[in-house]
């Protein structure tokens, strides 16, 4: 079973930055999409339950974003 997680990521701003997050979260094992919404600034991601919200933020912030806020 899939799971779903969305995290507000204010410094998206651009096809770049969709590309860097989206490249950095698709590499962690067990993530099957990344979905970044200019407009409203998130990032859904669709995972396997094994995949943490800590994994995923890293990769966020690897990707060079530092304001990573998970999303109820």
């Amino acid at each position: 079973m899939q799971q779903v997680d969305k995290y507000l990521v204010p410094g998206v701003s651009c096809q770049h930055c969709v590309a860097a997050v989206t490249s950095g979260v698709r590499k962690l094992s067990g993530v099957s999409s990344v979905v970044v919404d200019l407009g409203s600034k998130l990032v859904t991601v669709e995972h396997d339950p094994q995949v943490s919200a800590a994994a995923i933020i890293a990769a966020i912030k690897e990707a060079g974003y530092d304001d990573v806020r998970p999303v109820a």
